[in-house]
C-alpha cells in the first residue's frame, strides 16, 4: 500500500490511496490518483478494467469488465481501510452501442455483476450511459464515495 499523507490543518488529514496491486500506466505521466481518504471519507476515483499497461481487460464482455472494475473499487476501498458496506453514493458509466432492444439485457448483466458486491441496503447510485471511455475497449468506469463510521 502507498500512502501519501497531508496534513491541511488539525483538523483534516487527506491520504492518498494507490494500491501497489492495482497500478497502470497511462500515455503520458500523470499525477492522477486511484482515491483519497480525507478524514472519514474515501473518494474512489473512476475505476476501470485495465491491465497494468493500461489495456482493457474483458474486450467486448460487459460482465467481466464490470467484475474486474468493481475488484479494483475493492483494492482501493481496503487500503483505505473502508469496505463495501461503507460506499454512500456509486456514480456508473457505461459505454452500450447495440440495438435499442439488447439494452436491457446488457444493462441487467451489468447490473447482476453490480449486485455481488453491493450490501443491501445499497448506496444512492446512477448509471450513465455513454459513447466512448477515456480509452478504447474499456465498457465500464465507477466512482465511489464512502464514509467510514464505525
Amino acid at each position: 500500500m502507498h500512502l501519501t499523507i497531508i496534513n491541511d490543518s488539525e483538523d483534516n488529514v487527506k491520504q492518498r490511496i494507490m494500491p501497489e496491486d492495482h497500478q497502470w500506466d497511462w500515455s503520458m505521466p500523470v499525477s492522477f490518483s486511484q482515491g483519497w481518504k480525507v478524514d472519514n471519507m474515501v473518494f474512489v476515483g473512476g475505476q476501470v478494467s485495465a491491465d497494468s499497461d493500461g489495456n482493457a481487460v474483458g474486450v467486448g464482455d460487459i460482465e467481466l469488465q464490470t467484475k474486474n472494475t468493481f475488484e479494483n473499487i475493492g483494492r482501493v476501498l481496503r487500503d483505505a481501510g473502508a469496505e463495501w458496506t461503507d460506499i454512500v453514493k456509486l456514480n456508473t458509466y457505461y459505454v452500450f452501442d447495440g440495438e435499442p432492444d439488447e439494452l436491457k439485457d446488457y444493462w441487467e448483466k451489468m447490473t447482476r455483476v453490480r449486485m455481488q458486491f453491493l450490501p443491501t441496503p445499497g448506496p444512492s447510485g446512477t448509471a450513465v450511459r455513454v459513447s466512448g471511455l477515456a480509452y478504447p475497449d474499456l465498457l465500464i468506469e465507477v466512482e465511489a464515495i464512502a464514509v467510514i463510521d464505525r
